[in-house]
């Protein structure tokens, strides 16, 4: 029986396929993370309170902003390059140095602002400590090599390297949070065991993967730096499009209806992981095609698109269907304004995933001021509209201003391809 099922689809194949690994290990990634702090959370509210556990995730957000900081857009431009170097070890090991050397570096910048913040302005008055000992996670972000594993599309490591960490994490809590006052520790921890399980990657990188870490190159770090200010602030109003509604709806509506539309979005945020997971998973491999050979490029992307929108329907489809039993399941009541909210945002993966050809086709062209003029119109259009929308109609205005917002990228990333670069556009769409 399985011999004819693999006969007809060649799962060996399939599973295989180097996009296919890379992105099935960063679900994994995702999925594990979204698991450790959705079991994570009742153990912290019961051990610091409802109170200490707010400053705590308060200070996470802060953190959160300057890891775009930190990253720089390296997570996008750094893998490309090492695809492109996979098998110059020299080239490689240069280009590992000088990127873990500017994100430490950047790190470094960030942690002296919050200390200048704290002691000099008296910023950050109720959670300064709790702001302090989340530090770690700067520069545990600034020694991930996730894009460096993402690069060599060799991601199984570095998938189970995080899935241990966060375990770690969470034994951490188990054994070391028990009181309120102990709520600065929190963020400390999962710093302080993401940067140790980082620190055993590099060495593995070093020394079985043959990469030597050099001194810093301070001018092709420079360079690097000034080559990836435009990604630094597409991937900036990204996050304010994707992740800002709930600060809008926080200034037109009250706390409960915060809630329901919370709830809601948590779940949407988790699916519309889906496109952005898929861009990352198939990226070095698309970047290779696309700089040999431009015909197979366009015949993998065009394959890979179909398959991500009919996917990308089959959730957004489930999703509304599947609505009221979610938030049950989640809530543990009938809440019908979480159902609502729930139902009409169904449609955002879906719509995320159109424009998934689009973004690769900027990507691997390497138009950066593209990305950066597309993503900052989405973030202009997304605030304005759901502002307007969110101050006459509520937590539906601001789902119909989100749902909007993904059609209207759509279309921009759609006309700016086609008017600074149409060969691209013809080459995908022909």
């Amino acid at each position: 029986m399985f011999e004819k099922l693999n006969q007809l689809i060649p799962i060996g194949n399939f599973i295989r396929n180097k996009s296919i690994q890379n992105f099935l290990f960063l679900a994994v990634i995702q999925s594990s993370n979204v698991l450790i702090s959705i079991i994570s959370m009742p153990l912290l509210i019961q051990s610091i309170g409802v109170d200490q556990f707010g400053l705590v995730n308060l200070a996470l957000s802060v953190i959160i902003l300057l890891n775009i900081w930190v990253g720089f857009g390296y997570n996008l431009s750094a893998p490309r390059e090492v695809a492109i170097n996979q098998k110059d070890k020299e080239a490689l090991s240069h280009l590992v140095s000088n990127v873990f050397s500017a994100k430490l570096l950047l790190a470094t910048f960030a942690a002296l602002a919050i200390f200048i913040g704290i002691f000099g302005f008296n910023l950050f008055e109720d959670y300064q400590w709790i702001l302090i000992f989340s530090l770690l996670l700067l520069f545990s972000e600034a020694t991930l090599p996730l894009w460096f594993f993402q690069g060599m599309e060799k991601m199984k490591l570095v998938s189970i390297a995080n899935i241990f960490s966060k375990l770690l994490f969470l034994m951490g809590i188990v054994l070391f949070i028990h009181r309120p006052e102990q709520s600065l520790w929190v963020n400390f921890l999962m710093g302080f065991f993401g940067l140790g399980i980082n620190l055993f990657l590099l060495g593995y990188i070093h020394s079985l993967m043959d990469i030597r870490f050099y001194r810093p190159e301070f001018a092709a770090i420079w360079i690097s730096l000034k080559d990836n200010v435009l990604l630094f602030f597409s991937n900036l109003a990204s996050h304010i499009s994707i992740n800002g509604g709930l600060i809008i709806l926080s200034f037109f509506s009250a706390a409960e209806t915060l809630g329901m539309y919370s709830l809601a979005e948590r779940v949407i945020m988790v699916l519309r992981l889906f496109p952005a997971l898929i861009i990352q998973a198939i990226f070095p491999n698309a970047a290779k095609l696309y700089k040999e050979d431009p015909p197979s490029f366009y015949k993998f992307l065009k394959r890979v698109y179909v398959r991500v929108v009919l996917v990308g329907a089959v959730i957004s489809l489930g999703t509304y269907a599947a609505a009221p039993w979610i938030i049950q399941v989640l809530s543990r009541s009938n809440l019908a304004d979480s159902v609502m909210y729930l139902q009409l945002l169904a449609a955002v993966p879906f719509l995320a995933c159109l424009n998934v050809a689009h973004i690769l086709l900027l990507l691997v062209a390497d138009l950066k001021s593209l990305l950066f003029r597309a993503s900052w119109m989405m973030c202009l259009y997304m605030v304005l509209v759901s502002a307007f929308l969110t101050a006459n109609y509520g937590g539906m205005g601001l789902c119909l201003g989100i749902l909007s917002t993904e059609i209207i990228v759509f279309l921009i990333c759609l006309v700016l391809l086609y008017r600074h670069n149409p060969k691209l556009i013809h080459g995908f769409y022909s």
